[in-house]
């Protein structure tokens, strides 16, 4: 099979994927592998020795959350002592946005691509407080709406999420595209949207459990990224389903840790390739600047991956009071990226470009040869945690090179010019 061929085979699983939202349950009920003394984290797997700064007090956080330690320096002794395990998201079939943390009670959505059966996990989304656990934050405040979301929020959406049967997630994703949204760094269409679909199953809900349901509504409506979790998860299954065809140079993932940037190739098994941390043009919140910026991890830009995110930012201009640029801008990056992808997504239109389909399918061999770098739509964490703003990020080349140096090994019966 040629490059060509491998990578239209990966576009093929790219667009056609149908994810559907099919549960949620407790993280130790349905991810794989998953104990109920571990603590999952965004990036490429790495020692618990190996993280450090907010991804590292994210972790000692999530221990803390979850009872597995009664102090601060407990827990870090029995991350020590491997008492308390610290494994990558990705081992797990889940995905992190930001420092990605996962304890054993923690609800996640399950989704699932409908054509390859492949199934991804995302867990919730915190709520407007820039101080989260997923942004290295920690405190009784942290823990309280940890356990809310567990509680209150969560019961209700899977007694509503039961009584649909499965929640198509694709025809969501499609409308919130035509409505301003790009479904990384803005996803209020694709809420209003999700919480649209669902509302009479949650009316249903209500008859048993009024007050857990209006304190659901409530928190919904309080958080405009609640979809971002889903189309994290989204991103999670279709890029899964589209990684291991033999001789493809498609990126099938892309993860941030503490220590690095890195992706991974559908063609070239389970490798990472490594690079530094992106560079950025971001929009802070009052009293922050670039050099408060702490990198501490992050997964959500699979949405990139899919055709989403920066790769359809023309499709949600509204962005420009978020994470700065302007609307030439947006259109200009949006461009870049079509030419270094595979083709255009059959499904996922950006009403601007005359609903052309956004550009999918990151080829590491054109990055490298056109040298344009992948772009990313992401919020930013600050030193000592929380959010202090949003940019866009700029995908290293030294990964993409690595990658495609790999590639070039695989013979040239798998190389030939796509």
């Amino acid at each position: 099979m040629t490059t060509a061929q491998a990578n239209q085979a990966a576009f093929e699983r790219l667009t056609k994927a149908e994810p559907v939202l099919v549960d949620i349950r407790p993280a130790i009920e349905v991810v794989p592998g998953m104990t109920r003394h571990m603590v999952l984290t965004s990036g490429p797997p790495m020692r618990w020795s190996e993280y450090f700064g907010g991804q590292r007090d994210g972790i000692i956080g999530g221990a803390l959350h979850e009872g597995l330690a009664g102090t601060r320096e407990e827990a870090i002794a029995k991350l020590d002592e491997g008492e308390i395990t610290v494994n990558s998201c990705h081992e797990h079939d889940c995905i992190g946005s930001v420092a990605g943390i996962y304890t054993a009670s923690m609800p996640v959505f399950i989704v699932e691509d409908r054509q390859t059966s492949t199934r991804a996990f995302c867990n919730f989304y915190e709520g407007p407080s820039r101080y989260r656990l997923n942004y290295g934050a920690y405190s009784q405040e942290v823990h309280e709406n940890l356990r809310h979301i567990a509680e209150v929020i969560s019961p209700v959406l899977a007694d509503a999420v039961r009584l649909t049967g499965g929640l198509p997630l694709k025809p969501l994703i499609q409308r919130a595209l035509h409505m301003g949204d790009e479904l990384h760094s803005r996803n209020t269409a694709g809420t209003i949207l999700f919480t649209r679909e669902l509302f009479p199953k949650i009316v249903e809900v209500a008859r048993h459990k009024l007050d857990d349901v209006n304190a659901t509504l409530a928190f919904i409506r309080e958080s405009d990224y609640f979809f971002l979790r889903l189309s994290m998860a989204t991103a999670k299954a279709t890029a899964n389903a589209a990684h291991g065809i033999a001789g493809s140079s498609v990126v099938t993932g892309m993860t941030i840790s503490c220590r690095d940037f890195a992706i991974r190739v559908s063609g070239l098994g389970d490798k990472w390739f490594h690079g530094p941390h992106p560079t950025l043009q971001g929009r802070f919140f009052e009293g922050f600047s670039e050099h408060d910026v702490e990198w501490m991890g992050g997964e959500s830009h699979h949405t990139e991956a899919i055709g989403l995110g920066a790769f359809a930012q023309a499709a949600a201009f509204g962005l420009q009071a978020y994470q700065g640029g302007s609307a030439e801008a947006m259109v200009a990056n949006n461009l870049a990226m079509y030419r270094i992808t595979v083709g255009e997504h059959p499904d996922f239109r950006i009403p601007y470009f005359g609903f052309r389909g956004s550009p999918v399918g990151i080829d590491v061999l054109k990055v490298v040869e056109t040298g344009i770098v992948p772009l990313i739509d992401g919020g930013l964490a600050g030193k000592g945690g929380g959010q202090i703003g949003a940019g866009v990020l700029m995908a290293p080349i030294e990964c993409f090179k690595a990658a495609a140096a790999a590639h070039a090994t695989l013979g040239p019966t798998t190389t030939a010019a796509s």
